[in-house]
C-alpha cells in the first residue's frame, strides 16, 4: 500500500531524518519503536504532510510523489486517504464529541448534517463512546477523548491510520481502553503504522516491528525478532533501558 524510499528532513541544522525507507502492506499493522528524538513523529508527519520532507518519495498504491516537490493538491489527495491520530487528542472544547467528529466531514467533505451525522454516530459505536456522544471535551476522560480522536478518524474513510503515541498523555488505567480499541481495528485489517511505546501491546499486534535511533531505521522485523530476539546493540540498549 506505502512504499517510502530515501525520507530525508532536516530542522536547520539538526538532520533528523536520514534516508528513511519503508513499505507497509495492506492489512498491515506496523508499529514503530525507539527513544525519544529517534525521529519517530517526525516521519509520521512527514507521511501525512504535517511536515515538508527535503526529499525522497512516495508510492501510495498507484499515486506516486517526490517528497520535496510534492503540490498542495497532491498532499491533499494523499491526506484524504489517510487518517491521524495525535497525542493531544485535538478536539475542539466547545463542541460536542458528536459535533467534534462530524466537523470533517460536514466542513472538508461538505456532507449533509444529517448524514454526516449517521457516520459519526456509528464511529463512536465503535470505539464505545456512543453514550458519551453529547459531552463535551471537559465532561470526558483522556481515554474517552482520545477515542473519541479515533472516531473522527475513522469515519473520514482511510485507507491507512497513523497514530502517534495514542497513549502517552494517558493515565495507566486509561491507556487499556484506548489500546483495546486498536486492537479491535487491527483485528478488522485496518492498516495502521503505530508510534508506540507500549512494547506489550506492539509484541501482541503488530505484525512488523521498525526500531528507529538517530534518524534511521536500526532494525525491522516481526516482533519476535525485533523485542524478543534484536539483532542489533542499538535496540537490546533501548529494550534493557524500558526494562528497569
Amino acid at each position: 500500500m506505502l512504499q517510502i524510499r530515501n525520507l530525508r528532513k532536516s530542522f536547520g541544522d539538526l538532520q533528523v531524518l536520514k534516508s528513511i525507507d519503508l513499505d507497509v502492506n495492506k492489512g498491515d499493522v506496523v508499529a514503530i519503536l525507539g527513544p525519544s528524538g529517534s525521529g519517530k513523529t517526525t516521519m509520521l508527519r512527514c507521511l501525512n504532510f504535517l511536515e515538508k520532507p527535503d526529499g525522497g518519495t512516495m508510492l501510495f498504491d498507484d499515486q506516486r510523489v517526490d517528497l520535496a516537490r510534492v503540490t498542495h493538491a497532491e498532499a491533499n489527495a494523499l491526506r484524504r486517504r489517510t487518517g491521524f491520530v495525535f497525542q493531544s487528542y485535538n478536539l475542539f472544547a466547545n463542541k460536542t464529541a458528536l459535533q467534534n467528529v462530524t466537523e470533517g466531514l460536514i466542513i472538508a467533505r461538505k456532507m449533509p448534517r444529517r448524514r454526516a451525522e449517521e457516520i459519526a454516530r456509528a464511529a463512536l459505536v465503535k470505539v464505545g463512546m456512543d453514550d458519551r456522544a453529547d459531552y463535551y471535551p471537559s465532561q470526558l476522560s483522556g481515554g474517552q477523548q482520545q477515542r473519541a480522536a479515533i472516531a473522527r478518524a475513522l469515519c473520514m474513510k482511510p485507507e491507512l491510520l497513523f497514530f502517534d503515541e495514542p497513549t502517552s498523555a494517558l493515565d495507566p488505567e486509561l491507556t487499556g481502553e484506548v489500546l483495546r480499541v486498536i486492537r479491535s481495528l487491527a483485528e478488522e485489517k485496518m492498516t495502521m503504522v503505530i508510534v508506540t511505546h507500549e512494547m506489550q501491546f506492539a509484541r501482541m499486534v503488530a505484525d512488523r516491528v521498525v526500531f528507529m535511533d538517530g534518524g534511521c531505521i536500526v532494525e525491522e522485523g516481526t516482533p519476535e525478532q525485533v523485542i524478543d530476539a534484536p539483532q542489533q546493540e542499538r535496540t537490546r540498549a533501548f529494550l534493557r533501558r524500558l526494562e528497569r
